[in-house]
């Protein structure tokens, strides 16, 4: 669930230039925060593809060497970053395996983001890099999440139904992104 700073309806925007850019700054602060165990830093979800309408919300993933929580919730809540509390922000099911994450909120007043720290080479981390590289790759298939997700947020704009709506439509967008991902050769760059 949303911390209280972060409440309101979804909205799904068009597109904007700035997301990249407003990532990048996102990146040049967490890196040095984390340190070491730190692999790749990568703007995922819909505001890292060029053209896709998203929330206005940069996804971040950090690909970690390995997660500890007891290290890295303090590195990043000396920088103002929030560790989010449910347990899905813990674990996630990828591939049929259950996944170590972490998942933290912006400072209060900060550039609205989700940062969320994975195993490096574990399925949640590929699957999250797979998803931007086939929506980047593939105009059609792009276009179409586009407008499913604004067509949903008039229909659902609670952030919880919102998320639960588009799960399982998600699952079925990447039967394809793993089609495509076999057809081309994809792999994980980057780390």
């Amino acid at each position: 669930m949303p911390f209280p700073d972060e409440t309101g309806p979804v909205v799904v925007l068009d597109y904007r230039a700035e997301w990249p850019v407003e990532f990048e700054r996102l990146a040049e602060v967490l890196r040095p925060a984390l340190g070491r165990p730190v692999v790749a830093v990568d703007h995922v979800g819909s505001t890292s593809v060029p053209g896709l309408a998203a929330k206005d919300c940069v996804d971040v993933q950090v690909r970690m060497r390995s997660i500890d929580e007891a290290r890295d919730v303090p590195l990043l809540a000396a920088i103002g970053f929030r560790c989010r509390p449910e347990p899905w922000n813990r674990v996630e099911v990828s591939a049929g395996r259950r996944c170590r994450k972490l998942v933290f909120a912006p400072p209060v007043g900060a550039r609205r983001c989700n940062v969320h720290l994975r195993e490096s080479g574990g399925p949640n981390a590929r699957f999250a890099l797979l998803f931007r590289d086939y929506l980047r790759a593939d105009a059609t298939a792009r276009r179409a999440w586009g407008a499913f997700k604004q067509r949903l947020a008039v229909s659902a704009p609670d952030l919880l139904d919102y998320g639960q709506i588009k799960a399982p439509a998600t699952e079925v967008l990447m039967a394809g992104a793993e089609r495509w991902a076999a057809a081309t050769g994809w792999r994980v760059g980057g780390g």
